[in-house]
């Protein structure tokens, strides 16, 4: 493109310049033609004057030789008569019969001369004859700076195709370079170099097209974050069957069969963590929005601690879930809900030792509802660690990402999550779940607020699965 806009320019340029430099150079020397007769014309009227005076020779001669700038070229050419001889001053250059032609015309004329062109010039005389001045006018006279111009003229069109070619350069390159850049960024993105990017330059078409590929590179790995996401989303989901399959077959005892099966079950389990993660179908995101959109918490908790309960009553836990007794409407998907509950449970059963303890609560507000997910467990020594994405220890299963996926669907929301201790002396899982979307940015509230809390301390009741009301229950 560079050397595209080079040529046009070249050729425009150098037309634009022979239209008028042609032109103008015949016109400069048509003007010195002009003036060189000009003033041979000038030489011949001061000849004039004299004539009508006198016709004697000498005196004739002086008026020829001060006539003009060149005395060798005027001559005097007056006619004979009435027994006088004709009188020839000075060189003659041009032929008889135009000398003769000048005269019978009356006027003045220009004749070809050896070198040059001669003036013919008539003069009338006292005695009513005729004489003709000459002045000779030189090739010299009338190409004089005519070369010179036509140089400068030359320099000054050779000067603008200059120019023009060196500002048609610049301005290719500043096209060029841009179109270079963008070249190069959608070359790297597409060698995996995520980070690729142009700069916003150039003239308004090209930069445009760096902003849409700006724009693209970052839905683009948007798209493969949201992936990796939905992956390990969907590795969590599933290893919640896997961890039942794996407390089961804890159970099953000693023997051969028994260690096959954990060790199949431990190694089914590794599998699906490698292939899900590395799963890059990409699927719509099932976090729900708007009015009417959602599902009823308590409906889930109930569903989900229907399932959890019998694994607890297997390891001797105690479990207790509150709130659940009417609908509590939250703005997430049913999908989404469960697998945050899943997850915050798995890692009840996973990381605190058999035997412990653990409660669901639901506190339904006017603007929120919160989830608590509370153990009576060791407890986690740095809840920020835990938050981050990736900074599971890596033992018994761990992944660290349980807790990223239940702040996900929190903040999807508007609302967030955060990690204290519990009353029962362990950990204590906060779900903010913000009721109005359109809130903006996450609420950082205690308990204390607009949440209806439910009073009383835990209590024994009898054990309804999947829903109802449930309370403390035990293995029986």
């Amino acid at each position: 493109m560079r050397w595209a806009l080079v040529k046009v320019s070249l050729a425009v340029t150098a037309m634009v310049v022979v239209a008028f430099a042609v032109p103008l150079g015949l016109v400069i020397r048509e003007m010195a033609r002009d003036r060189a007769f000009s003033n041979a014309e000038r030489d011949a009227a001061e000849i004039a004057p004299a004539l009508s005076i006198t016709t004697d020779r000498e005196q004739l001669e002086r008026f020829v030789a001060s006539a003009g700038s060149d005395s060798s070229g005027t001559a005097l050419h007056i006619p004979g008569g009435e027994g006088a001889p004709a009188v020839e001053i000075g060189r003659r250059r041009a032929a008889a019969e135009d000398i003769e032609a000048t005269r019978r015309m009356g006027r003045a004329s220009t004749a070809e001369a050896p070198g040059g062109s001669v003036l013919l010039q008539p003069v009338a005389l006292g005695s009513g004859q005729i004489a003709v001045v000459e002045v000779y006018v030189p090739d010299a006279a009338v190409d004089k700076g005519v070369g010179t111009a036509w140089a400068v003229l030359a320099g000054v069109g050779l000067a603008l195709i200059v120019g023009s070619v060196a500002v048609a350069d610049r301005l290719g390159v500043r096209m060029v370079q841009p179109a270079q850049r963008l070249v190069e960024g959608a070359r790297e993105l597409g060698e995996g170099k995520l980070g690729a990017r142009v700069p916003e330059e150039g003239p308004t078409e090209l930069r445009l097209a760096a902003v849409a590929f700006n724009s693209m590179a970052d839905q683009v790995v948007q798209l493969l974050a949201n992936e990796r996401e939905l992956a390990a989303d969907l590795s969590h989901r599933l290893r919640t069957p896997l961890t039942v399959l794996r407390l089961n077959a804890a159970s099953l005892g000693d023997g051969p069969a028994a260690e096959q099966t954990r060790a199949a079950v431990a190694q089914l389990e590794r599998e699906v963590d490698t292939i899900i993660r590395t799963a890059r179908e990409a699927k719509p995101q099932t976090a729900a929005a708007g009015p009417g959109a959602g599902c009823d918490a308590a409906e889930v908790v109930r569903e989900r601690m229907g399932f959890w309960s019998a694994l607890a009553e297997d390891e001797g836990r105690k479990w207790r879930v509150a709130g659940v007794d009417r609908p509590v409407r939250i703005p997430v998907a049913r999908a989404d809900l469960a697998a945050a509950l899943d997850a915050l449970l798995g890692n009840v059963f996973r990381h605190t030792p058999e035997g412990t303890a653990f409660a669901v609560d639901v506190h339904n507000g006017e603007d929120a509802v919160i989830v608590l997910v509370s153990d009576a467990g060791p407890g986690i020594p740095d809840p920020a660690a835990a938050m981050a994405r990736g900074r599971g220890s890596g033992t018994d299963g761990s992944t660290g990402l349980g807790l990223d996926i239940v702040r996900r669907l929190a903040e999807s929301t508007g609302g967030d999550v955060t990690i204290g201790a519990s009353v029962l002396g362990g950990t204590e899982v906060r779900i903010w779940i913000q009721l109005d979307a359109r809130a903006g940015e996450p609420r950082r509230r205690g308990h204390r607020g607009p949440v209806r809390r439910r009073r009383g301390g835990p209590r024994r009741a009898r054990v309804e699965r999947p829903g109802g009301v449930t309370g403390w229950g035990r293995r029986a």
